[in-house]
């Protein structure tokens, strides 16, 4: 049997505490959602202002991420050559959800949603940072 890495709650609330940090300095509304490595949600914060819809779409995002162990990103890119790849079950071709990658493990994945794509990914990858991994 192995032993498994997993995130913590507590590795969940420093993650949204850096990514909400990251959306205050710029003064964007955005909800963060941390999701584990199976795509179950740990943690969602909606902050003030963030418009109720990107509480989905930011969970959604997390479960892709966590599940393709791809980044939104890549699905977005892949769907304008290969428009199958929307087909793809769990691939959301939306910037914004990244995979969380602790020892070559994928971990989990982290959400945003609330401002352009690009910088939701920011806020996301700011989130990450603070594991320090």
């Amino acid at each position: 049997m192995r032993n498994k890495i997993a995130l913590t709650l507590s590795d969940a609330q420093k993650m949204l505490v850096a990514a909400r940090i990251e959306a205050e300095k710029k003064d964007w509304n955005v909800t963060i959602a941390v999701v584990d490595d199976a795509g179950c949600l740990i943690m969602l914060e909606r902050m003030d202002g963030a418009r109720p819809q990107t509480a989905e779409v930011a969970t959604l995002k997390a479960r892709s991420a966590a599940i393709t162990h791809r980044p939104g990103k890549v699905w977005e890119e892949s769907a304008k050559t290969r428009p199958g790849v929307l087909n793809f079950p769990d691939a959301l071709p939306i910037q914004g959800g990244v995979p969380i990658k602790v020892k070559e493990e994928i971990v989990g994945g982290i959400g945003v949603s609330g401002v352009q794509s690009h910088e939701d990914e920011q806020v996301a990858l700011a989130g990450i940072a603070a594991l320090g991994v």
